[in-house]
């Protein structure tokens, strides 16, 4: 073999060996982010649920305070009208 071969055959070598351990790497770093961005989302949408199951509780009980109101005005009424 000439040495030029030689010489091409290592240098490749080296280049694969040195594209292996970036991309191994580069593949590590981003598995750790996309783990942290899960923990983040995660997080938010739990959030989010005890947001909107808030806002539900809060939305069922809307009618009975509006039926209550109704009720009180209706009683206020009779009251102002038998003092009349």
């Amino acid at each position: 073999m000439s040495e030029a071969v030689v010489v091409a055959l290592i240098t490749g070598g080296v280049s694969l060996i040195g594209t292996v351990i970036t991309v191994l790497a580069t593949s590590h770093k981003t598995g750790e982010e996309m783990r942290i961005h899960q923990a983040v989302t995660d997080t938010k949408i739990e959030e989010l649920t005890r947001e909107v199951r808030r806002h539900n509780n809060f939305a069922e009980r809307m009618p009975v305070v509006e039926e209550q109101i109704k009720v009180i005005n209706h009683r206020l009424e009779d009251l102002e009208n038998d003092g009349k």
